[in-house]
């Protein structure tokens, strides 16, 4: 059934990585935060999640020789490139801005740790590979 609405695939791993960042968030913070569960950065990277299981899907039901496979590993790499260093070096900036004036104006927490991106893809590959067997 997930593989013939492909889109399904992402979309599960999208729902599986909002709860697991939720819950994460829930045991550091001691109370339920959904923006910080829907926003950017954190454990697991829910954007690596979603293209993840999307390529994996892909290679599953096409191969990885397929024409759709390489297209969106291509756009996987760039994100998961993008969440580790261009959003991570940003919520950087934002850091040091934040200092310098002394308050708090601009949101920190927009990358990812290589580890946040590495839970992200190893989720993103278990939903898909059991979607795939349902």
């Amino acid at each position: 059934m997930f593989y013939d609405i492909i889109i399904l695939v992402p979309a599960m791993s999208f729902i599986a990585a909002v709860c697991i960042k939720g819950l994460i968030v829930k045991k550091q913070s001691g109370k339920w935060d959904l923006a910080r569960a829907l926003g950017s950065g954190g454990m697991p990277s829910v954007h690596t999640s979603v293209v993840v299981a999307l390529a994996t899907a892909l290679a599953l039901k096409y191969g990885v020789g397929s024409d759709m496979f390489a297209v969106v590993m291509a756009f996987t790499v760039i994100i998961i490139y993008d969440a580790i260093n261009v959003r991570f070096e940003a919520g950087l900036h934002a850091e040091a801005i934040n200092q310098a004036i002394w308050e708090k104006r601009f949101k920190e927490s927009l990358g990812h740790l290589p580890s946040e991106a590495f839970a992200g893809s190893l989720l993103g590959i278990i939903v898909a590979v059991i979607l795939y067997y349902v």
